[in-house]
Order: C-alpha cells, then sequence, then structure tokens
C-alpha cells in the first residue's frame, strides 16, 4: 500500500503487547524519509493480534522529493504463534509450528526478497516490479539518484525534460515548414527566417550532442549510465535521423547559383528527412494516451498536420500540371487556373523575358484553398467548388477520400 506522510501513523494499529522500541522505529524511519523493514506485532479491528513483517520504502518524484511511501505487510503470525485447531489437538508444539510453516508456503515466498536499507530501486527488485506494473508505459518511480559519471545527464532530471519539450516544439515547428518550403519552393532569402532555422540546425545539433551524455532505459528496467552502452545504444537508434536531421540545407540553398536549380531541388527534397523526427515523437507521447483530453487535443493536432502534408502535395500537383506540356498552354479547367481568375491575377505569357508563363494566385491564397480542399476531402463532405480535373490530381483525391475513411474509422474506436 502506498501512504502520503500525513497518513502515516493513522495506518498502524498498535496495541498493549506492541513494542514501543519498535513503533519509535517507525516513526523514525517515516521521519527521516529512510528505507527499513521491521517484525510488528499489531492488532485487527476486532482486536486479534496479528505479527506482520513490514517494508517501508519512500517513493521521490522527479525533483528528488518523497511524494508518498511504499508499505508492504506480509503475515508472519505462523512463525510466531502456531494456530491450534480441532484437527491439531493432542498435536506438540514443535508439530503445530511444522504444521504451520508447511501450510504458508505463500509466507515463504514473501519473505524471500528482504529490502536492505539503501538498496537501489532500478536493480530487479519486487518494489521495481510493482512500481512498473508490467507495462513500458506507465514511468518507473525511483528511490534514490543512481550514481552516474560527472558528464552523464539523467534523463529524467528537470534539465532534460525541458530540454525534451523544446526539442518536441522545434519537431512540430519542422514537420510543418519543411513541407510549405519544399512544395512552394520559397526561397530563404529572407534573413529572418533563415537566421530562425538556423537556430533549430544548431539545437538540434546540441541534442545530438545531449544524446551522447544522457542515459537511457535498459531492457530489464535499469538506468544505464555506462558511457559506452550509452554511445552504442545511441549510435545504433536514431543518430542518422538527427544527423540528416540537423544538416543546414537553408544555408546552402541560399547560397545557390543560377545554374544550380537542380542541387537546390535536391537540398530541398533532403530537408523532407527531418519529418523522421516525428517518430521519436510518438514514442514520447504514448503515455498520455490514457488521458481523454490529451487524446483528443494529439487527434486534432494528428488531423490537422496530415491535412496540412496533403495540401502541400495537392499543391504541387496542380503546380505541376497547369500548364499543359504539349501546347505549352495553361489548362483551362485546372483548380489553378481557374483560381487566379476568380482571385483576379490570371497567369499570363512573359514573351519579352523568360518566354515562360508567369503570375497565378499568390502562395497565401493557393495554401488556404489547398487546405480547404485537404480538409473537406478528408471529412468526406467536399462541395464541389475545387475539383480535380487531371490524371493525377483524381489518382492524389481517390487516395485521400481512403484516408479520410480509414482516419473517421480510427477516430470512432
Amino acid at each position: 500500500m502506498s501512504l502520503q506522510r500525513g497518513e502515516m501513523c493513522s495506518c498502524f494499529m498498535y496495541g498493549e503487547l506492541t513494542d514501543k522500541d519498535t513503533t519509535e522505529k517507525v516513526r523514525l524511519t517515516f521521519e527521516n524519509y529512510e528505507m527499513n523493514s521491521f517484525e510488528i506485532l499489531m492488532y485487527k479491528k476486532n482486536r486479534t493480534p496479528v505479527w506482520f513483517f513490514v517494508k517501508i520504502a519512500p517513493i521521490r518524484n522527479e525533483q528528488e522529493k518523497v511524494v508518498l511511501f511504499l508499505c508492504t505487510f506480509s503475515d508472519i503470525t505462523a512463525f510466531k504463534q502456531p494456530i491450534e485447531d480441532d484437527s491439531s489437538k493432542g498435536w506438540g508444539k514443535f508439530a503445530r509450528l511444522t504444521r504451520a510453516l508447511t501450510s504458508s508456503r505463500g509466507v515463504l515466498q514473501q519473505l524471500q526478497p528482504t529490502v536492505h536499507k539503501g538498496e537501489n530501486v532500478h536493480k530487479h527488485s519486487r518494489l521495481a516490479e510493482v512500481l512498473q506494473l508490467g507495462s513500458d508505459i506507465l514511468p518507473q518511480y525511483k528511490q534514490e539518484t543512481p550514481k552516474t559519471p560527472p558528464h552523464i545527464i539523467l534523463h529524467y532530471c528537470l534539465f532534460k525534460t525541458t530540454w525534451d519539450w523544446v526539442i518536441l516544439i522545434l519537431t512540430f515547428y519542422t514537420a510543418i515548414m519543411v513541407p510549405y518550403n519544399v512544395s512552394f519552393k520559397t526561397k530563404q532569402n529572407n534573413v529572418t527566417w533563415l537566421v530562425v532555422d538556423s537556430i533549430v540546425d544548431v539545437i538540434f545539433l546540441v541534442d545530438i550532442v545531449l544524446n551522447f551524455h544522457t542515459t537511457f532505459v535498459g531492457p530489464a528496467g535499469e538506468v544505464i549510465s555506462d558511457p559506452k552502452l550509452i554511445r552504442m545504444n545511441y549510435l545504433k537508434t536514431w543518430f542518422v535521423i538527427d544527423l540528416l536531421s540537423c544538416l543546414p540545407y537553408d544555408v546552402i540553398s541560399a547560397f545557390e547559383n543560377a545554374d544550380e536549380v537542380r542541387i537546390n531541388s535536391l537540398f530541398s527534397s533532403l530537408k523532407v528527412v527531418r519529418l523522421l523526427r516525428l517518430g521519436r515523437v510518438a514514442r514520447k507521447l504514448d503515455h498520455y494516451i490514457e488521458y481523454g483530453a490529451a487524446v483528443l487535443v494529439l487527434l486534432v493536432c494528428v488531423f490537422g498536420l496530415a491535412a496540412h502534408w496533403l495540401a502541400c502535395i495537392w499543391y504541387s500537383i496542380g503546380d505541376y500540371e497547369v500548364i499543359d506540356e504539349e501546347t505549352n498552354m495553361p489548362r483551362m479547367d485546372s483548380w489553378l487556373y481557374i483560381l487566379a481568375e476568380t482571385v483576379g491575377t490570371p497567369y499570363r505569357f512573359n514573351t519579352s523575358g523568360s518566354g515562360k508563363w508567369e503570375g497565378g494566385p499568390n502562395k497565401d491564397s493557393v495554401y488556404i484553398t489547398s487546405l480547404y480542399f485537404t480538409m473537406t476531402s478528408l471529412t468526406s463532405i467536399g462541395f464541389g467548388n475545387i475539383a480535380p480535373t487531371t490524371d493525377g490530381e483524381k489518382i492524389f483525391a481517390v487516395a485521400m477520400m481512403m484516408i479520410g475513411c480509414e482516419w473517421t474509422h480510427f477516430s470512432s474506436l
């Protein structure tokens, strides 16, 4: 059973035969936030005396403060007072004791893993098994901070927790901006955005360095603080993805020349690799699925993110097919051409300059329209004012409808 400190005195029912020295030890154990074990005589409500083997262990939170005590009571009356009933009348005291011991094998099993003062909870202990509850989702309570080298950071300390939230926010920022920049071919000539993206890249690089010095939980639930094991584990898991995510693609693209469009397109496409960091985000958010409000917020965020990605793809298809390659003329039935005519920014052919079609709707109008179309398609309530016309657009629209059906089924579970 778990107890708050204020409840520690009310749970022990002492009596006239309870040893005073033992009760004093119990009180000091609670007062000094220690781990200890006792054999003590207590009483039931009907004043029947019962011998208990009591284990007391303080439970600390992330700030190293004791928030409650874990008390385990094992009935050892059979060892202290053999029970005499009708079937054992006439037996000697040793015979009754032998019978009590053989019929109390469960007591022996309970007393086998005794808890000693100062024992580390991260080892294979019954306390760790009880607190873990057989699940990797629930966090493991700790009784004392494990000893680590000076340059190793505990993965559950306040600094690392705050840092993980910063990385989480920047990962969502990346998940929004990367598809937009790739699809709309926005050049990072704006110094402000270039500085912001460079800062994000530096923070991701620092995160790689910290991950080489951060403990992790081993397969048996123990905290691994050995530097060599930490490095090997990180190199075999997320290092490659994290490294590709922090490369300064935007800085490289900012120094492109006119003859290096293909190279710039390659770097823009490589930025999509950053989206793989969402796998780490999903793993960190797993333990929030037990809260109804958190699940609702996560569903809304995932739906909005999926609609944003699909809107970027939808625009890329339309922008690629709005000009017919065979006739070098805009498609009159294209949704981009219709939108350009509606907002008063039609496509025009530049005869004196580049010799290409220019103009069309601005990026803000195009993105809002694309997001509107994907939202209505995913929710299966399309109004028909924006419709696919080319084969590519129709195939993509069918895929979106299928994704919308699967999303509706998943949300109803």
